[in-house]
């Protein structure tokens, strides 16, 4: 009875080990807007692209939008004001696995556009 024990408990970690997810690699960017402004073209961006926007907070700065055709995607956007400018922090989930920050830089230029402050 024992042995079973055990085996049920090492079965129960093994799995655990394999459901573990790699950390999101968010992308940062910051613009020369406020952050209130940032924020809500940000979520109108997403909606625009297709994106339900599941949460978003203006107080917070935290939007989640997901995008529902296959691979399910999901972005989490942070907005925090620095000085009179704002930081966007943006990450992303295809199919429920980090998407490569590297991946993000359009949508973040799409936004400076959007925002009327691209080079």
């Amino acid at each position: 009875m024992k042995i079973r024990h055990w085996l049920a408990l090492g079965l129960l970690g093994g799995l655990t080990g394999c459901a573990t997810t790699t950390p999101l690699e968010p992308r940062e960017l910051v613009y020369a807007t406020s952050s209130e402004e940032t924020f809500r073209e940000a979520v109108e961006l997403m909606i625009e692209q297709g994106y339900v926007v599941r949460h978003a907070d203006l107080s917070l700065g935290r939007a989640e939008a997901s995008l529902a055709r296959w691979p399910e995607y999901r972005l989490q956007l942070q907005v925090s004001e620095e000085g009179s400018s704002s930081r966007v922090r943006v990450s992303a989930l295809r199919g429920g696995q980090p998407l490569p920050s590297y991946l993000l830089d359009p949508w973040l230029v799409a936004l400076q556009h959007k925002l009327g402050v691209a080079p």
